[in-house]
């Protein structure tokens, strides 16, 4: 009981962490974190994320019904239960719409990798899953082309999801991505950006696999440039990306 009472604090704790980053406005966004293997805490419809208390808090099971909480689950934890489902690894989903990553989303503008060495190690490539009306099993799937191989993704026209091994860190990907896209948008309004080196970006990537985190990029019949958004390349198409504000990485 008492670690049903912690995940429930932390959920309102990050929930008002994304309301006042302005990464959720009135009712936007969700947070979950599984309880065991077929229970899931998750917020409800139609509340505020900046203030969540403990009681508001949703049970549902693994399909979706909702197993305990006064208020109604959302609609969109469909979308979190397939990424549990997909990813035994994964105890925590956080789905908010921060302005700078969600701008790349409507934009369908791909994410540039190797500029900032933060990025490079703890999110590498970015993908942009196709838009779906948000709420039903299609909306939910539109992520599992993704999901094996990174932990956050943007949702086209519509916001991003990011997860991992607890809500803290669910939340972290959601800030550091955010943060990334407002520092690449600043930087094109002063001119071409400029890409770290190959040499530099695998030194990076290196360190990554020391650190114990995944990249595609470390597979051994990975094929294409390391530094240019080469992993979901082939998923453009479906979900209308295409590089235009952002030149290629040059020689180097």
């Amino acid at each position: 009981m008492n670690d049903v009472k912690k995940l429930k604090k932390a959920i309102c704790e990050v929930g008002d962490r994304i309301y006042k980053r302005g990464f959720a406005a009135a009712n936007d966004g969700n947070i979950s974190v599984r309880l065991n293997e077929n229970e899931v805490l998750c917020t409800p419809t139609l509340h505020c994320k900046g203030f969540l208390k403990p009681k508001d808090i949703c049970l549902v099971d693994m399909d979706g019904n909702q197993i305990a909480g006064k208020k109604k689950r959302s609609s969109e934890v469909l979308l979190h239960l397939e990424i549990m489902k997909a990813r035994a690894d994964v105890q925590s989903i956080v789905h908010c719409h921060p302005p700078h990553a969600t701008a790349f989303g409507v934009a369908r503008e791909p994410i540039p990798q190797a500029v900032l060495p933060e990025v490079e190690v703890f999110l590498g490539e970015v993908p942009i899953a196709p838009y779906e009306t948000p709420g039903g099993k299609k909306f939910a799937e539109t992520i599992l082309p993704f999901v094996q191989q990174s932990n956050v993704i943007i949702l086209a026209n519509h916001g991003t999801v990011s997860y991992g091994e607890s809500v803290e860190r669910a939340y972290w990907w959601t800030e550091v991505l955010d943060a990334y896209c407002r520092i690449l948008i600043l930087a094109r309004q002063l001119g071409p950006i400029r890409y770290l080196s190959a040499e530099k970006t695998r030194e990076l990537i290196d360190l990554k696999a020391k650190w114990g985190f995944t990249d595609p990029r470390l597979a051994a019949d990975f094929q294409g440039d390391i530094r240019n958004n080469a992993t979901f390349r082939h998923t453009w198409k479906d979900s209308g990306v295409e590089a235009r504000a952002f030149d290629p990485p040059g020689d180097a």
